[in-house]
């Protein structure tokens, strides 16, 4: 039986490079491209090539087959501290859009019909999430939109690109709706991590009876969803009949807070919650899983704390080798 082939398009990332581990140990050949390597660990693609998607000649030079699966997770992307204070905006929508657009057209053009888009629940209204305790992220309440960043604009465009190309050239579209994604081997210090790594990093490096700084009130809700689950509901609608859009995302919603005192009882310190202004992004956000039950017959269920649980050893661990370091 002929191998299966797969390009993994974001693949020095955080998201990507889990996504080519994956795809290996099911046997895949995959090629990942990425304007860098994976920083934390070798990467597993059997060939992998470092290029600027935003190229259009490079692009093509990259899907020069036919693939069985793309996945088009490459974005210029970050956390809270990237994404919400505005600096960022033009090249997050530039950078972005130009990726997708000529992903997707080359893909086309090599008549590679199966291709997955990492969407974000970002697109979804922020008048749907200002309340913490009640946020709604049901698949259809995406419109009329109002997304609470360019980020979230670019991607709801982005998504509907797609779609076109596969009403108009027959693509086989899967697009799913990330919500939070982390574990180990991400970003935890450069300035684009995401609440989980950055406050495993504020613990690890708080010393005992220290205090950990928390931008807003610490009311605001996320749910967060582990790595692997990701990958399992990505693969899931991959390989499905249905094209989505689907939220990938955990139901299990906590505050900021909450989730500090979670780490904090990881790594058996007591610590003060410092309140200090910063950006936030909405209210409450937390994953409606009815949908991805319904079409998929499965949704995430791993709890939160066991995902943390990992990620804060392996930050612990990055935290003490860069002391060691200095």
């Amino acid at each position: 039986m002929q191998q299966k082939t797969a390009l993994v398009c974001g693949a020095g990332g955080f998201i990507g490079s889990h996504l080519v581990k994956r795809l290996k140990r099911e046997g895949f050949w995959v090629r990942g491209v990425d304007l860098k390597f994976p920083r934390y660990a070798a990467t597993h693609a059997d060939d992998f090539v470092v290029g600027d998607l935003r190229d259009a000649g490079f692009c093509r030079s990259i899907i020069d087959r036919s693939f069985d699966e793309i996945y088009q997770l490459a974005a210029d992307m970050g956390g809270a501290g990237f994404v919400f204070t505005g600096e960022n905006d033009a090249d997050i929508m530039h950078n972005s859009a130009s990726i997708n657009l000529n992903v997707l057209d080359a893909a086309h053009r090599r008549n590679c019909r199966r291709i997955f888009y990492s969407s974000s629940a970002c697109m979804y209204p922020e008048y749907n999430q200002m309340d913490p305790g009640n946020p709604k992220t049901a698949e259809d309440s995406a419109y009329p939109a109002d997304p609470d960043s360019e980020y979230g604009w670019e991607k709801l465009f982005s998504e509907r690109l797609f779609l076109a190309y596969q009403r108009n050239h027959g693509m086989e579209v899967r697009i799913g709706r990330y919500h939070n994604i982390f574990g180990p081997e991400g970003s935890w210090n450069d300035g684009r991590e995401k609440a989980p790594a950055a406050l495993c990093r504020k613990v690890a490096e708080a010393p005992e009876g220290g205090d950990v700084e928390i931008w807003g009130d610490g009311k605001q809700t996320r749910s967060f969803l582990y790595v692997d689950e990701c990958l399992e509901g990505t693969l899931r609608l991959m390989r499905s009949d249905w094209s989505g859009p689907v939220n990938i995302g955990s139901e299990e919603m906590v505050s900021i807070d909450e989730l500090v005192h979670m780490i904090m009882s990881i790594s058996g310190k007591q610590l003060e919650l410092r309140h200090v202004p910063g950006p936030e992004g909405v209210r409450g956000r937390n994953s409606d899983n009815r949908l991805i039950r319904e079409k998929l017959d499965w949704a995430p269920s791993r709890p939160l704390k066991e995902g943390l649980q990992v990620t804060y050893e392996w930050i612990r661990d990055q935290v003490e080798a860069a002391r060691g370091k200095a």
